[in-house]
């Protein structure tokens, strides 16, 4: 069995294979490539960093960092992708990569705390240039299975240190309040709470630098009323207008430090907002396009995938790659590009968000199939292990997603947060 061990960290890595009934086995891999072991038997992999005294031969390597990590190889599971089990402390994620019946990828990426990620990005990026993960009806907790998206478990405090950066907020009026639904579903939590939550995460120290980027959707038909109410319940709240980026136009990152910014899908002229301002405002988003459209922010292009009706889960593999092919940026855009794309699914009459999310049955055996997070983890994990050095992905764009940390053991989130430090020498505004 070939194990391949793929370093995607900065540092050079001293692996040990080890095994019960043989000796170990030492791979030495250098930042950004490869090495491989072709023994069936070992079962646990051992990670320190390494430093390379050049003056002499690879094997007389020192350690610089005491701290190691040993993980359980497991790669006789059948999952084609998973992140492997390590020490909450460790300085490295793992995951598991299958190629084929005999032949495993182990990626080992640096740890990223996930809670403020985008402090260690310039203030001169782009929010166009960034990969943000996102909720797709953020607070659509209930319901199951047609109106549910997201698990209850995960709460909009979970997502936020869980590095969720775009909020699809969806809202109807009742008694005189905004409270979330999904279409005429009411999903319970008070538009209040919501703004509640997202002051206390950009005011807490540690998450401070952060930067949320919320859309707004009226479920209810009093346009008026509703733009009113979006408005009268954000300068009730803490940090009022001041908390808020409201031009129509994407920032850089520096700009909205500790702002939440405006994406409204409601209102029509800004019509009781200072100077008319209601934030980035799409100017089309017609209903369920297969493939995608695209609409102008300023001098920046914007090209969005939200088909979210298909016609059965045979077509799941469509929807993965119309969803991801929009998140492959190149280095010569021209005019400057975001990409939009929601990653939700249903098909009516019988499969519903939960089941294109998560899957159904046991696909690795052969029986059922695997769901949109599965394909697109998979789909993530395939661009970084088949670029080099010098050909790093660059995967760009705001990602929503329906419950997002399924399947279980398979995260995404941090594979789209470590896009954001990949492919960035050409970029505009890095550093």
């Amino acid at each position: 069995m070939h194990v391949t061990i793929s370093n995607q960290t900065q540092d050079d890595l001293h692996c040990t294979l080890r095994g019960t009934a043989q000796e170990d086995h030492v791979l030495l891999v250098r930042a950004h490539s490869k090495s491989v072991s072709f023994s069936r038997k070992y079962s646990l992999l051992n990670v320190s960093r390494y430093e390379w005294d050049h003056a002499t031969k690879e094997h007389e390597a020192s350690p610089i960092n005491p701290v190691s990590v040993t993980v359980r190889l497991d790669v006789g599971a059948p999952a084609k992708w998973k992140l492997v089990k390590v020490p909450a402390d460790s300085e490295w994620v793992i995951y598991r990569h299958k190629l084929s019946r005999k032949h495993y990828c182990l990626l080992i990426f640096p740890r990223r705390d996930t809670s403020c990620f985008l402090s260690l990005i310039s203030d001169t990026v782009p929010l166009s240039s960034l990969t943000l993960p996102g909720t797709h009806d953020t607070m659509a907790f209930y319901g199951w299975p047609i109106a549910q998206c997201q698990s209850p478990s995960t709460s909009l405090e979970r997502q936020l240190n869980a590095g969720i950066r775009v909020l699809d907020i969806r809202l109807a009026i009742v008694d005189s309040h905004l409270i979330s639904y999904h279409g005429i579903y009411p999903e319970r939590t008070l538009f209040a709470e919501i703004l509640s939550t997202v002051y206390t995460f950009l005011t807490t120290p540690e998450t401070s630098r952060e930067t949320i980027v919320m859309s707004i959707k009226q479920e209810d038909s009093d346009t008026e009323r509703f733009s009113k109410l979006v408005h009268q319940e954000i300068v009730a709240s803490p940090g009022g207008l001041g908390m808020w980026y409201l031009e129509n136009r994407l920032p850089t990152l520096g700009e909205v430090r500790g702002k939440v910014v405006m994406f409204s899908r409601f209102g029509t002229d800004g019509h009781g907002w200072d100077n008319a301002a209601i934030g980035i405002h799409p100017s089309i988003w017609p209903d369920n396009d297969r493939h995608g459209f695209t609409w102008n922010c300023q001098d920046v292009l914007v090209r969005t995938h939200d088909w979210y009706t298909i016609p059965s889960f045979l077509s799941i593999p469509e929807k993965v790659a119309l969803s991801t092919d929009i998140l492959v940026a190149s280095c010569d855009s021209s005019p400057p590009t975001l990409s939009i794309s929601f990653l939700s699914a249903l098909s009516l009459p019988l499969a519903f968000p939960p089941i294109f999310a998560r899957g159904l049955g046991w696909p690795q055996w052969g029986i059922g199939f695997e769901g949109v997070n599965a394909r697109v983890g998979k789909w993530l994990i395939d661009q970084f292990d088949e670029r080099g050095e010098n050909a790093e992905p660059r995967i760009r764009g705001w990602v929503l997603m329906d419950f997002y940390e399924d399947p279980t053991g398979q995260s995404i989130v941090p594979l789209l947060v470590e896009c954001n430090f990949r492919g960035r020498k050409c970029e505009e505004g890095w550093a």
